[in-house]
């Protein structure tokens, strides 16, 4: 089993043994399997250059043509012919990064590869992973990252970057008070090679494409078994494991399953997925996905032990009626798309109104006083803000609220949510964040009791933001011209969900998700050379009737 990681695979010096495996595992021990663990080329005691996502090749002509795909295949050969008491099967794994250089792994081909697990991997940065959603850049994941890791190892060192040095650790101040990007620029300096090629490249061109693994997967053998697994709240790369499994599935014939659980970032590998922030699951679900899926899943490729009639082609756990659903597809062939109408005075409804008419609902967004992405003071980016409570956020002026009345049936949700809104903006561009909220009844409490008040809890299931300029084109930016009725139209990550009968079904719209998400100066401009002085305040007018969300629902 082998793991290529840019993160560092200490302890280093054959007499160093790794410290006790950590959650499942320690199962891969029990089953005698050979674990290895890489540096990539240029980090940490790896020899060479480091490039970051860097862009596969398919033509190699030579030797001296390389990717993270021929750095696996040369890996992989060596181990089958030098490691004592190998099967000559491989399998290879990752979460995040690793997931990445998993899917690099699958494209190496090689013979002796029979199983590949891409988990939460990093797949389009510009699109929906890590440090850009739909063109919205990820401020204070992207910094606080590369003000560390980006820095420069011009030698093989055992020895990690130094963290850069906060002058608060309340980060939304911290985020507020650097003010541009351009400022940020200033203080990561010269040497740090990654931010400047985010700065460069503010659309999707085609230097983001090559660095777009859902590219290049049609050359997957189909002699490999893919097993994509990713979390339902991840914070980073929640797009990545939907998005990779539906470009694998429609472009190569090879054996590909899916896992979504109700998981942050890698959280089926830590033993527990019970709960994330306030909100529970009554279940073990880390514990059920290594037993019921992981292990076997490599046990009956690599060992032709046991058998996989237990793993469906898509394996997802449904939160709300917080169950394991095994689909033979996904999409779910049957989800019929339905819409939900925005209305005047906060109302939500799939009915839409007769006799519709131009009203709309409008707030002031100001770059000066944009709404956190969270109720609390923290120091760095939380991972359960993917299903914190909004109530904080429902009572701000410039964030807009629409819900249903009390759901008299369960709805359940599951694909790809559509954000169809009718708007104007009084500048030439802003931002938008849509957000579907689960509102939990006025009586409601768990079980074994929480520290949290959760009657009325609003229950984060999906947000996502939309760079209002990229609504034409990725590649392409248009401005909006100020006050003219427009249509944005997006979409969310999927969810798999059921709003049970007496929740309701929420809907919050606003224009700033701070410091999560760059502040937009809401004039159409490149904004990583944005001044701060060029930000401005923007009357944003929602257009009822004629903006809805469209949801995936299952019958």
């Amino acid at each position: 089993m082998l793991t290529r990681t840019p993160y560092s695979c200490a302890p280093y010096g054959a007499t160093n043994l790794p410290n006790s495996p950590r959650g499942h595992y320690k199962e891969y021990y029990r089953e005698n399997y050979i674990l290895v663990k890489q540096d990539v080329r240029g980090r940490w005691m790896s020899e060479g250059k480091f490039m970051d996502v860097r862009p596969y090749n398919a033509t190699k002509k030579s030797n001296t043509d390389i990717d993270e795909s021929s750095d696996t295949y040369d890996t992989i050969d060596w181990l089958i012919k030098n490691i004592q008491n190998n099967n000559g099967k491989v399998g290879v794994f990752g979460i995040s990064y690793p997931g990445f250089y998993s899917t690099m792994a699958a494209l190496s081909n090689h013979p002796a590869l029979k199983a590949v697990s891409p988990q939460a991997p990093v797949t389009d940065w510009f699109v929906g992973d890590d440090f850009h959603h739909n063109g919205a850049f990820m401020m204070m994941d992207a910094f606080a990252f590369y003000s560390g890791f980006g820095k420069p190892r011009p030698q093989p060192t055992t020895v990690g970057p130094t963290e850069f040095p906060f002058f608060t650790k309340d980060n939304y101040e911290f985020y507020l008070r650097t003010g541009s990007l351009s400022n940020f620029t200033k203080l990561m300096g010269d040497s740090i090679e990654f931010w400047k090629d985010l700065m460069q490249h503010g659309t999707y061109d085609d230097w983001w494409k090559a660095r777009n693994p859902r590219n290049f997967v049609q050359n997957i053998s189909p002699n490999i078994a893919t097993l994509v697994v990713g979390g339902l709240f991840d914070a980073e790369d929640c797009f990545g494991a939907w998005n990779l499994y539906k470009a694998i599935e429609t472009k190569t014939k090879n054996n590909n399953k899916l896992v979504m659980g109700p998981w942050y970032h890698g959280q089926w590998a830590s033993g527990e997925g019970s709960s994330l922030g306030n909100v529970q699951f009554e279940s073990n679900t880390a514990e059920w996905y290594w037993q019921n899926i992981e292990l076997p899943f490599f046990n009956y490729h690599l060992k032709a032990k046991g058998n996989i009639d237990q793993i469906n082609e898509a394996n997802i756990f449904f939160t709300g009626e917080n169950k394991w659903r095994s689909l033979a597809s996904w999409p779910i062939q049957s989800a019929s798309p339905t819409n939900l109408y925005l209305q005047p005075n906060g109302k939500l409804s799939m009915a839409a109104l007769p006799n519709a008419t131009n009203s709309f609902t409008e707030y002031i967004s100001d770059p000066a006083k944009p709404v956190p992405y969270t109720e609390d003071v923290h120091e760095d980016r939380t991972r359960e803000y993917m299903t914190d409570d909004q109530r904080f956020a429902a009572r701000r002026p410039d964030v807009l609220v629409y819900q249903t009345d009390i759901l008299t049936e369960n709805i359940t949700v599951a694909g790809t949510l559509l954000a169809d809104l009718k708007l104007s903006i009084s500048g030439t561009d802003a931002d938008f964040v849509v957000k579907l909220i689960d509102v939990f009844p006025d009586d409601f409490s768990y079980k074994n009791n929480s520290k949290y008040i959760m009657n009325g809890y609003q229950m984060l299931v999906r947000g996502e933001i939309f760079r209002g300029k990229f609504r034409n084109s990725f590649e392409k930016p248009e401005p909006f011209v100020p006050n003219k009725a427009t249509q944005v139209k997006y979409s969310l990550p999927d969810i798999a969900h059921t709003f049970k009968k007496g929740h309701r079904i929420m809907v919050q719209i606003q224009s700033s998700w701070f410091p999560l998400v760059d502040r937009n100066p809401q004039q159409f401009m490149d904004i990583y050379k944005a001044k701060d002085s060029d930000f401005k305040k923007a009357t944003i007018r929602i257009f009822n009737h004629a903006s809805k969300i469209v949801l995936p629902i299952v019958n």
